[in-house]
């Protein structure tokens, strides 16, 4: 399309309601007229029917669902306006009881005309590629679960007692090999082993892929402000900042909690005004990603564990003291990464020591042909700590920085910090 859609007249308002192997689409004028009446459209044909009856001069709303995008990418491009609505919220704006497929068009369609669709953001490619990803590991992570249940299930029923170390670890496969089995269990725990094998090194490969994400663009210039806080490591930092996608769309602190379902709820009967605990409406992994983060934070930290010792002396559950943690945590996320300034609780030191981290988490590829000791030291330029820090003691083990005047000399543009 030539002309800027901005600039076209909206002549047509099409609403499409997505189904698993259909589409239903009808169109209306502004003065809510239907000009093209519902009709079911394969998934297959779809690509042909825009091509036949998709106008520049239409605007288009759908509504969310898993394969939402794909609808979006195909019709934005062709039309005026296209936008993605949030089911819930077109739910609640509408107050519809009764719902049929050509109903649920003309409630879309009907926002649309009044301007007044609530839009979900569409995320850029990198960033559905990302979530897919963080999808992919919570669902192997399910699996591994399921699978060292059923095998502690046998350890129930036949009374075993278990060796030292992980009951899963190669080091323990040849107890599970000596235990005195009927052949039918010993073929299905032999079996549940292979599975727990082959998951966890699925798993691992995913890590190591999030580890490689983590150092380039775009997600590297933000990861270098998630590290410095306290529970977020590698793969609570990318599930962040998957489910974010870009921060400058969260106005303030308070949208980000709300989004992530920390939010407090409130119940009101007339009589009574109360919390109820937090909402849990919103992107479920980056709110486990933060209590995940929280319970890291409060063990490790002094600053937020004596946060989390406050919250109990005053009569918190630890639930929902955690929960209180992992909500202040996730503020903290949205200044950094909206200021992008160093925190202020970190020490060089912590900040250095968890720099290291991530760097043991990439080979050579991923960091860019920087040593460790560099990667520590680049990661601390960039957030204008640590020019003099060339050595930190963790562990009782001395561990080398590089100097700061090494990583300028193989990465000309941090000249700019000095």
């Amino acid at each position: 399309m030539n002309s800027d859609p901005a600039s076209i007249p909206i002549l047509r308002y099409i609403g499409i309601d997505i189904h698993k192997h259909y589409l239903v689409i009808g169109g209306m004028n502004s003065q809510k007229e239907w000009v093209l009446r519902t009709r079911k459209v394969r998934m297959s044909r779809f690509p042909e029917w825009v091509q036949k009856n998709i106008n520049p001069s239409d605007a288009v709303v759908i509504e969310s669902t898993s394969n939402a995008w794909e609808i979006y990418d195909l019709l934005a491009p062709l039309v005026a306006k296209a936008v993605v609505a949030n089911p819930l919220k077109v739910g609640e704006i509408s107050g519809a009881k009764v719902k049929t497929d050509r109903l649920d068009v003309e409630r879309l369609l009907t926002l649309l005309i009044a301007d007044i669709v609530p839009e979900v953001w569409v995320p850029p490619h990198h960033v559905r590629d990302l979530r897919s990803l963080i999808s992919h590991r919570w669902r192997l992570h399910k699996q591994i679960a399921m699978t060292k249940n059923r095998l502690q299930s046998f350890i129930h029923r036949f009374n075993l007692i278990t060796p030292e170390g992980p009951l899963f670890s190669e080091k323990n496969r040849s107890w599970w090999q000596q235990q005195d089995f009927s052949s039918i269990v010993r073929l299905q725990i032999e079996q549940d082993l292979l599975i727990l094998e082959h998951l966890s090194n699925h798993k691992e490969a995913i890590h190591q892929e999030l580890a490689r994400l983590s150092n380039r663009k775009p997600w590297a210039d933000d990861m270098v402000f998630l590290m410095q806080i306290p529970g977020l490591g590698i793969v609570l930092s990318m599930t962040v900042l998957s489910a974010i996608g870009d921060i400058s769309r969260f106005k303030h602190a308070k949208n980000l909690v709300g989004y992530a379902g920390l939010g407090a709820g409130v119940h009101d009967s007339g009589q009574k005004h109360q919390g109820k605990g937090i909402t849990k409406r919103g992107r479920k992994e980056l709110r486990w990603a933060m209590v995940e983060a929280a319970w890291g934070a409060v063990r490790s930290d002094p600053h937020w564990k004596s946060q989390y010792e406050a919250l109990k002396n005053r009569g918190k559950h630890s639930n929902e003291a955690i929960v209180a943690i992992a909500r202040k945590m996730l503020i903290t996320v949205w200044h950094l990464l909206s200021k992008r300034e160093p925190r202020r609780h970190s020490t060089e030191e912590d900040l250095a020591y968890k720099m290291l981290i991530w760097a043991q988490r990439m080979d050579e590829n991923a960091l860019r042909g920087l040593t460790r000791q560099q990667f520590v030291k680049y990661g601390l330029l960039r957030l204008g700590k640590g020019f003099h820090l060339t050595r930190i003691v963790r562990n009782g083990l001395p561990r080398r920085i590089a100097p700061t005047d090494e990583v300028i000399a193989l990465l000309p543009q941090l000249n700019l910090l000095e």
